[in-house]
C-alpha cells in the first residue's frame, strides 16, 4: 500500500513537468510569403536564449519555447529571404505555426564585359594532404574559409568550390554550399552572394569534392570571398538543439589545413552567430580545407 501511494505521489510530481514540456513547444512550417511554398533549411533562433532549430527540406521545424523570459523573438533566417521575427510566449503552446517570409530584394549592379582573355585561377588551399584533426558540426552549423585574392587579379565569376571531405563520419550526407562577402563585423561572412539552394553530397570521403558553380553566374568580389559548408538535415527529419548541451557530431566531416599563417576560418552556430577560429600549430593557423576556382581577366 505504501509503495502504491509513493508511486502515485511520484506520478503527480512528474505530471506537471511533462505538461509544461508539452505546453512550451513551438512547431510549424516556414513558407514563401508569395507562393506559400515551403522554405528548406531555414534557421530559427530565440533572440534571448542559446537555442535554435533548422527546418527540414519540407520547411517543418519544432523546438522548445522561451524559458528565461516571459516572451522572446523567434528570428527566422532563410537563404534569399528577408529576416523575419515572430513574438512567442513562455508556457504557451504554439503548434502548427505558419511563418511567411518575404523574398529579399537583390540589386544587381551593372557588369561591363571587355574583350580580354579569361583564364582559370585557383584560390584557397593548395595542398592535397589534410592536417590532423576534424571539422564537424550539427545541422545549421557552418565553417567558412576566406578565399583571398592575394595577387590582386581582376576576377570574374566563381567557377567552382571544393571541400576536402574526411573518410570518417558519414561522408555521403548532404550539405549546402554557401558563398559570402566579407562585409560583416571584423570582416566576417555576412552577405550571401549565392542565393540558390545548392545542396550536394560527396560520393565518398578521403578526397576533394568539387561543385560546379558556373550555372549560377556569381561575380567574385575583387578582394576575395568566403566559401562555406553548412550542415543540413534530409528526409522526414528536423533538428533542434540547446547549445549548452553536449552533442553527437552529425553528417560529413571536413579536414583542416595548416598551410596559412593567418586565421581565415569562421564558425557559425544558430543562436550564437559567427566566431573566428584562432587555433594554431607550429606557427601555422588551423583552417578549413577549402578552395575555389574563379575566372580571371588578363
Amino acid at each position: 500500500m505504501f509503495k502504491r501511494i509513493l508511486s502515485l505521489v511520484s506520478f503527480a510530481l512528474v505530471l506537471p513537468i511533462v505538461s509544461w514540456a508539452q505546453e512550451n513547444r513551438i512547431s510549424g512550417r516556414i513558407v514563401d510569403q508569395q507562393t506559400k511554398e515551403p522554405i528548406p533549411f531555414a534557421s530559427l533562433g530565440l533572440r534571448d536564449e542559446q537555442s535554435g532549430a533548422l527546418t527540414n527540406e519540407y520547411g517543418f521545424f519544432q523546438m522548445s519555447g522561451p524559458e528565461k523570459n516571459a516572451q522572446d523573438s523567434l528570428v527566422v533566417l532563410a537563404l534569399g529571404y528577408a529576416r523575419k521575427a515572430v513574438l512567442v510566449k513562455r508556457g504557451v503552446s504554439q503548434k502548427d505555426m505558419i511563418i511567411e517570409v518575404p523574398k529579399r530584394q537583390i540589386l544587381l549592379g551593372n557588369v561591363t564585359v571587355e574583350a580580354s582573355k579569361v583564364k582559370n585561377l585557383g584560390l584557397g588551399a593548395k595542398t592535397n594532404t589534410p592536417g590532423e584533426g576534424m571539422m564537424q558540426g550539427l545541422p545549421g552549423q557552418q565553417y567558412a574559409f576566406y578565399v583571398k585574392n592575394e595577387k590582386g587579379k581582376k576576377l570574374g565569376n566563381i567557377r567552382s568550390a571544393s571541400f576536402y571531405i574526411g573518410e570518417n563520419g558519414f561522408p555521403r550526407e548532404p550539405f549546402r554550399v554557401r558563398i559570402y562577402k566579407a562585409d560583416g563585423n571584423y570582416n566576417s561572412p555576412n552577405t550571401d552572394i549565392l542565393n540558390d539552394n545548392v545542396v550536394v553530397s560527396a560520393p565518398k570521403g578521403g578526397q576533394w569534392y568539387t561543385i560546379d558553380l558556373t550555372p549560377y553566374n556569381i561575380p567574385a568580389p575583387d578582394e576575395g570571398f568566403f566559401v562555406a559548408m553548412e550542415w543540413i538535415v534530409s528526409g522526414d527529419n528536423f533538428y533542434t538543439t540547446n547549445f549548452m548541451d553536449s552533442y553527437t557530431p552529425y553528417g560529413q566531416i571536413m579536414r583542416p589545413t595548416f598551410e596559412f599563417k593567418e586565421s581565415r576560418t569562421w564558425s557559425y552556430t544558430i543562436g550564437k552567430g559567427w566566431s573566428l577560429l584562432t587555433l594554431a600549430s607550429n606557427g601555422q593557423r588551423w583552417n578549413a580545407m577549402i578552395k575555389a576556382e574563379v575566372d580571371v581577366y588578363k
